[in-house]
């Protein structure tokens, strides 16, 4: 008898020994798995209709990589009710951070309010989420780029003359900022605006549509303000059908391989170049800050979303013609000069 209660005692030890080093280790994987614990990043798309919107996204990605965080990317194909329901389900993923490319700029707010609710940080992507207590808003200066592509017409002869203007979605908040700026430089050089026109979702179709179905009035103007180059890729084909291509000047943005071959054939006067490799890695290097709890660049400033004052990085756009495109497009490597040349490679440099 004496000998069982010995034996049990001896098993009871061990039990409770190899319990206790159960325990010990489990602490120390649970330990382990919270340093480990990579940054989560929700990033929602409004579309990759617009071509550079995939080089934004391979950038963000890669560039949050190599920080340390992971990066869900979602695609709304532009549909808010879609995008909305995205943010919903990063935020039941628990995401450090909300990275937007929004549809509508009015149409988020409750959904930007529950993501902060939930203590996740919420980055506005080159569009600004309006009346919403974003957490950065990240973008070009597009009051600027409005600008610039007044002054390339003025500067090609526009003076006096007559435009007009066949804009992107107007629920697009950048759109209002690049035609304030547009407007601005017209209003200066007593430029005639014909008419003005918005493309719903951006879709390019529709720009084209317009030079089809109003050709008394584009046949008025002696330039066509596009609203980006895709828009333009549209409208000058248009003008080819009818044989008026460079006649027209047409200026657009965002330096489309299609957009910066025109420019060397003379079909487009300008575009506007803004790197997206330099606001992809700014805005992957803000996310991660936000998400570690530390101060966002000293470059940062504030700027006015309905009644709240929220943090702003605006990056400088550039202007491209034929005088600095083999400079600024072809030298960064952001089009290679066989490509940009292709159709007329007797003037390729």
């Amino acid at each position: 008898m004496k000998k069982m209660w010995k034996y049990a005692a001896v098993v009871l030890v061990c039990v409770l020994t190899l319990g206790a080093c159960g325990n010990l280790d489990s602490s120390k994987t649970s330990g382990d798995a919270a340093q480990d614990r990579k940054i989560q990043i929700g990033m929602s798309f409004d579309s990759f209709v617009i071509e550079r919107w995939q080089t934004d996204r391979d950038i963000f990605v890669s560039t949050a990589k190599e920080l340390g965080a992971e990066v869900n990317v979602q695609n709304a194909n532009g549909d808010l009710e879609q995008q909305k329901k995205q943010i919903n389900y990063f935020i039941d993923k628990g995401m450090d951070v909300i990275v937007i490319i929004c549809i509508d700029s009015e149409g988020l707010a409750e959904q930007v309010q529950k993501a902060k609710e939930a203590g996740i940080k919420v980055i506005a992507y080159d569009r600004m989420i309006m009346d919403s207590d974003i957490d950065l808003y990240i973008t070009f200066d597009n009051e600027r780029v409005g600008t610039m592509m007044g002054e390339a017409l003025v500067d090609n002869g526009l003076s006096g003359g007559k435009v007009l203007m066949l804009g992107g979605s107007a629920v697009d908040s950048n759109v209002a900022m690049v035609e304030k700026g547009f407007r601005k430089v017209m209003e200066d050089h007593q430029v005639t605006i014909l008419d003005s026109m918005h493309a719903d979702g951006w879709k390019a179709e529709l720009a084209a549509a317009y030079v089809y179905d109003h050709m008394d009035v584009v046949s008025e103007a002696d330039a066509i303000m596009c609203g980006n180059d895709d828009l333009a890729s549209k409208v000058v084909h248009a003008l080819k059908e009818k044989r008026m291509a460079g006649d027209i000047m047409v200026v657009g943005q965002d330096a489309d391989l299609e957009a910066c071959q025109r420019i060397v054939e003379g079909t487009q006067v300008m575009t506007v170049y803004k790197p997206v490799e330099k606001l992809a890695q700014k805005a992957a290097e803000c996310a991660v800050l936000l998400a570690e709890g530390k101060e966002l660049p000293e470059e940062t400033v504030t700027i006015e979303s309905g009644n709240y004052q929220v943090p702003y990085i605006g990056l400088e756009p550039i202007s491209v013609d034929k005088t600095n495109i083999n400079d600024v497009i072809i030298g960064s490597g952001f089009h290679l000069k066989e490509d940009v040349y292709l159709n007329v490679p007797a003037e390729m440099p």
